[in-house]
């Protein structure tokens, strides 16, 4: 039996035929997920760029044992250690105040109390047309209207709106008659 893996595989050849490296694809591809899923949760979701360079390192590792570049069971291991690693740095910038920013980099303030504030433009390397389109996915129209925008650690801009007063507006039905009084909000 032990051979037959070695011929399925290609663990001995000196190259590796298509039905090897399918087979391979499909064997790492379910080892990737497994070891995703006990070691990351939040290493494929909205991430910063430290989960993303993980993510992109871990397809880097992972395809070496597809193409046999690497060896196989080795490369497994190295990719297992990856998300170990992740997950370790991940937990101490949960609890490591200045890990977290080391490691995540820190969020920047874009906007107070409706106006743009040039040195978080410059920090963050935004132009005014980026802030604007972040503004509009948002439903925001113009600066003015928001009490603070920031340039987060995942490259999103969250938006804090200020607290607007109603628009109220009086409303003579026919003369006489009692006013109606109507606050737009």
């Amino acid at each position: 039996m032990p051979d037959a893996i070695d011929t399925i595989l290609g663990l001995d050849a000196d190259s590796l035929n298509a039905g090897q490296m399918a087979v391979r694809a499909v064997l790492t591809f379910a080892v990737t997920v497994a070891i995703i899923r006990i070691g990351s949760k939040r290493l494929f979701g909205k991430g910063t760029a430290f989960d993303y360079i993980v993510a992109i390192m871990i397809g880097s590792i992972m395809s070496r044992a597809i193409t046999g570049s690497s060896p196989f069971f080795p490369t497994w291991v190295a990719g297992a250690m990856l998300v170990a690693l992740h997950w370790l740095l991940a937990w101490l910038s949960s609890r490591v105040d200045w890990f977290g920013p080391a490691v995540k980099g820190n969020p920047v303030e874009l906007i107070r109390d409706g106006e743009v504030l040039e040195a978080g433009m410059r920090e963050a390397s935004l132009s005014r047309n980026d802030l604007d389109q972040a503004l509009r996915w948002q439903g925001v129209s113009h600066p003015s209207s928001v009490q603070r925008a920031v340039l987060e650690r995942d490259g999103t801009v969250s938006v804090i709106e200020s607290d607007r007063e109603p628009r109220v507006l009086d409303v003579a039905v026919e003369d006489g008659v009692q006013t109606v009084r109507i606050a737009l909000e």
